[in-house]
């Protein structure tokens, strides 16, 4: 975990628990209520009253503040917390949500979503890397990399099928790499299979990798040597 952060578990029952999450800019006890600042600024409340009410930790929106006043302006300006005047823990999301809330003023793919500017039409594109080079202008404490809000799907059948051939061309990527490398470890296999993916994400991607991996294990494809894998010939 980075300096400056630290989680701990400080009560459990059954299933339920309570934590202490260490920030930067100070601790959250979990599980916590968060007031929303959608652009920098909880409506109709100053911070200092967000502190007597005992706000520990405020949530702010990526693509709103990318938007508008724009996350290099607010770097430029000493970072979210100066900007809005809060010296407390800020989490903000990747912008994840406006898929769903901006649905009718955005087109989605692989890669990522092409927004049209409620503001003035312009185009946006957002993609998991701008998502997180955003947050890290903004300077949060917490930054979300993909949250879980969802709509129902339509034609879920079709939805699956198109997961599954995700699944399976990202699969054939793990055989060719070995066949064109031979006996490999993670770090080069993630560097060859993801090559479409940013390198700061490969770390995530290693967990789909060694997904892919074991699964190549177990069907007898792939033999895994003390974390050397290579193809059964």
């Amino acid at each position: 975990m980075r300096a400056g952060f630290a989680f701990r578990i400080a009560a459990s029952d059954a299933s339920a628990r309570s934590g202490q999450l260490d920030t930067p800019h100070g601790r959250i006890a979990t599980p916590a209520f968060m007031p929303v600042g959608t652009q920098g600024t909880v409506k109709a409340v100053t911070t200092d009253e967000l502190r007597r009410c005992g706000a520990q930790v405020v949530l702010s929106n990526t693509y709103h503040l990318y938007l508008r006043p724009g996350h290099e302006r607010i770097e430029r300006l000493g970072g979210l917390h100066r900007f809005m005047g809060w010296d407390r823990p800020i989490l903000t999301d990747s912008g994840g949500f406006q898929v769903v809330s901006l649905a009718a003023s955005r087109t989605i793919d692989d890669d990522g979503a092409t927004f049209r500017s409620h503001l003035d039409g312009s185009s946006h594109r957002l993609t998991p890397e701008k998502a997180i080079a955003i947050q890290e202008s903004l300077g949060a404490d917490v930054a979300v990399f993909a949250p879980g809000h969802g709509h129902l799907i339509g034609e879920p059948h079709k939805e699956v099928r198109r997961l599954i051939a995700h699944r399976l061309a990202r699969e054939a990527k793990v055989v060719a790499a070995l066949e064109r490398l031979g006996t490999s470890t993670l770090e080069a296999l993630v560097a060859a299979v993801y090559d479409d993916v940013h390198p700061r994400l490969h770390r995530v991607a290693v967990r789909s990798l060694t997904a892919h991996l074991e699964k190549l294990v177990t069907e007898g494809r792939v033999r895994d040597a003390s974390s050397r894998f290579a193809l059964v010939a």
